[in-house]
């Protein structure tokens, strides 16, 4: 402590005319580094949390597949509980007849190929079960009423917005089903109903209730970070592994003595592995905390592979980047760019403002697609865009990555001339006190073999 308040001879106090300058050249510059920082955040935090302003009143925009096989009372019921739940924050239900979807299961598929985020279709039979069981006797006592309604949704798609969106707005939809229930046919059963029959009481008190049937069923924990974190540290990993690569490699003078394709194949190598193993981790701690969730050996192989070509695009960009931007700027550039890329991925657009759905042209929203996809075996399949979009981006990114390896290359070049010049005056004019280190850097450089 004594060290660190002693005044020391070599060190002049800030009030000291020896600051007048550099005082207000400090100042100035720490104060333009107080202020872009202050907007930098400001600015990619508006743009995040406005992804999700207002994005309960757009929940109109998912749509809901609706089909009632039923063709009785359970099926009005369920028809005129949506028009009741109608709202901008209740998703669409759009009816279809039978025809169109003739089993479950073409429902079923029509969600799974993502035409509709959900579908719920009213059972065949329903109401007519339900009058046997108001009836009494072995009908009411085997009445299930979850045998009336049944709601499916890809529960791997967007797992949050999935649950808070479809899953609660399916089940808000049976209560109301069962108080439309009472007021059209409430008079009839009640006349119907055998008072003596417990079980047909509870049939007519209970007399619909819905039945969950998700498509890969997402509920562990670790799923909320699937489409957030996780991309957050594909590209944080790359921006470190490339900030210790090109330290280490000015240290070796890769830049000044390294032809420049020898250059650019040796760091193309370090980034495949350092991608490849990045990946394979990043896909063993997803695997790790995946609870009971329901993926495949296959599954880990797709995701490790996705994974792996994400981590590679970024890795072009933050080299083309970090050659280009000066390195005071590139604390804006990546923050913006971890921020652009995570507000494509943290809701599905038809919860978002119109003008961020540009953002499905980006990385990582083309890559949370593939792994939708693959997560739930297949479904919501969207490789005819995500696929193309990806390889553009790794295409460009290698022809950027070519130009930045020439440009730190022709800097490198540049810088060492410039040192050299300073050096050839400084020994011109008889300054013999770096004599040997002069004569020791003229000689090494003059015998390397240039770019």
């Amino acid at each position: 402590m004594f060290s660190f308040t002693k005044r020391s001879g070599d060190r002049v106090p800030l009030h000291h005319s020896f600051w007048h300058d550099k005082r207000k050249q400090f100042f100035i510059g720490a104060g333009m580094t107080f202020l872009l920082l202050q907007l930098l955040f400001l600015a990619n935090m508006s743009w995040l949390y406005g992804v999700t302003f207002q994005s309960g009143s757009r929940a109109h925009n998912m749509r809901i597949l609706m089909v009632d096989y039923d063709q009785g009372v359970i099926g009005t019921a369920i028809s005129g509980a949506y028009q009741q739940l109608k709202a901008d924050s209740f998703p669409t239900f759009e009816q279809h007849s039978a025809t169109e979807y003739p089993t479950p299961a073409d429902l079923r598929n029509a969600v799974c190929q993502g035409h509709y985020w959900g579908a719920v279709y009213s059972h065949a039979g329903a109401s007519d079960r339900l009058s046997a069981a108001l009836a009494g006797g072995e009908a009411a006592s085997s009445y299930n009423p979850a045998n009336t309604l049944t709601s499916i949704w890809n529960a791997v798609r967007y797992p949050t917005a999935a649950q808070g969106q479809i899953q609660a707005s399916l089940a808000e939809l049976a209560p109301v089903a069962g108080v439309v229930y009472n007021h059209i046919n409430g008079s009839r059963a009640i006349q119907a109903v055998s008072t003596s029959d417990a079980a047909a009481v509870q049939a007519l008190l209970n007399p619909i209730q819905a039945t969950n049937n998700p498509i890969q069923p997402t509920t562990h924990g670790s799923r909320v970070l699937y489409n957030t974190v996780t991309f957050v540290m594909g590209i944080i990993m790359q921006f470190f592994f490339l900030m210790a690569i090109n330290g280490i490699a000015a240290a070796a003078h890769f830049s000044t003595k390294l032809p420049r394709l020898e250059n650019f194949c040796v760091r193309l190598a370090l980034s495949l592995a350092f991608t490849f193993v990045a990946s394979l981790c990043m896909t063993g701690y997803v695997w790790a905390f995946r609870e009971n969730w329901a993926v495949t050996g296959d599954d880990f192989g797709l995701t490790w592979m996705t994974l792996w070509f994400y981590m590679h695009i970024n890795y072009f960009v933050l080299d083309f980047a970090t050659a280009f931007v000066p390195m005071k700027f590139m604390t804006f550039f990546v923050i913006t760019w971890v921020i652009l890329n995570i507000s494509s991925t943290i809701m599905p657009f038809e919860l978002t403002p119109g003008f961020y759905h540009w953002t499905y042209a980006l990385p990582a929203h083309e890559t949370y697609t593939m792994l939708v996809q693959i997560w739930s075996h297949g479904c919501h399949n969207r490789e005819y865009r995500a696929l193309p979009i990806l390889f553009a981006w790794w295409i460009v990114g290698f022809a950027l990555s070519v130009l930045a390896v020439r440009h730190r290359c022709n800097n490198a070049v540049r810088e060492e001339e410039e040192q050299r010049k300073i050096w050839k005056e400084r020994l011109i004019n008889g300054d013999s006190h770096n004599g040997s280190h002069i004569m020791q850097t003229l000689s090494m450089d003059s015998g390397a073999e240039r770019v």
